[in-house]
């Protein structure tokens, strides 16, 4: 009975300094955020050493730190850049950018032999950067433009949204208090700028909302200064009217949202 009273006391402060180990470790400050910009054109692929070839134009950035958070970050950066070198749905399935950018090459050729008096070359402009970020929120700008023959090419303008803690892939119900409520404010703002009365159709000056209803997108990007929604050609006007954009100034939408902007 004494020799277990007496081996007590250690066992208790070996317990102890295992407890202050593992407290501390849960108590590490996480990695912060770090980016670096990048960037390649057709001149940086082999193939493009001989022979004709499409122009190709990408900037975009990486992202450093916690590991598990990067990588997630970065996969779906990496997407987005794959998704707009590929023309149509029959492309090969790239492992990488550089593979994607190789084959949008591979088929701007297979036409031009196919075609050979066809008009003007094949371009592919690609822009990702980061135009907000604190301890809450990183939002990204990807902006792509595609020529491929035709009349004219096509741009699009999208945002993605970060938790900068995990790398999750953020939506609106994750960004906002009261999704409802900020959409009945965004519409106003939208009648304000485009002088589309409360009682008029929201498509009164020629837009093209379906069942006169307005929406907001799932386009919506966030800087220091402003919440940005952009209707990309075609969604609510024609291509000839080009993208749509709805910049409410972030004192006026700070309430509706669901995280800090300091």
């Amino acid at each position: 009975m004494m020799n277990a009273l007496k081996f007590k006391p250690m066992n208790n402060k070996f317990l102890g300094f295992c407890f202050c180990l593992l407290v501390l470790a849960s108590c590490e400050k996480e990695q912060p955020l770090s980016f670096s910009a990048e960037s390649f054109t057709e001149k940086d692929l082999a193939e493009c050493n001989n022979g004709d070839c499409p122009e190709i134009t990408v900037n975009y950035f990486t992202v450093q730190g916690e590991e598990r958070v990067s990588e997630k970050i970065n996969a779906e950066i990496e997407q987005f850049i794959i998704a707009s070198l590929k023309t149509t749905d029959e492309d090969p399935n790239a492992k990488g950018m550089k593979q994607a950018a190789r084959n949008f090459v591979a088929t701007y050729r297979k036409d031009l032999e196919q075609f050979p008096d066809m008009v003007g070359e094949y371009v592919s402009e690609i822009n990702v950067r980061n135009i907000f970020e604190n301890d809450q929120l990183l939002s990204v700008e990807e902006q792509q433009y595609t020529f491929t023959g035709g009349a004219h090419g096509y741009g699009s303008t999208t945002f993605d949204n970060f938790d900068p803690k995990t790398g999750a892939l953020l939506q609106q119900k994750d960004l906002f208090k009261d999704w409802q409520a900020f959409k009945e404010f965004a519409e106003n703002e939208f009648r304000k700028q485009h002088n589309i009365s409360e009682n008029e159709s929201i498509n009164a000056t020629g837009f093209w909302f379906e069942n006169d209803t307005f929406y907001v997108p799932e386009n919506i990007g966030f800087t220091k200064d402003n919440v940005i929604i952009i209707y990309n050609q075609y969604d609510i006007a024609s291509y000839a009217d080009g993208p749509i954009e709805l910049e409410i100034p972030m004192e006026k939408a700070k309430e509706f949202l669901d995280f800090s902007v300091e």
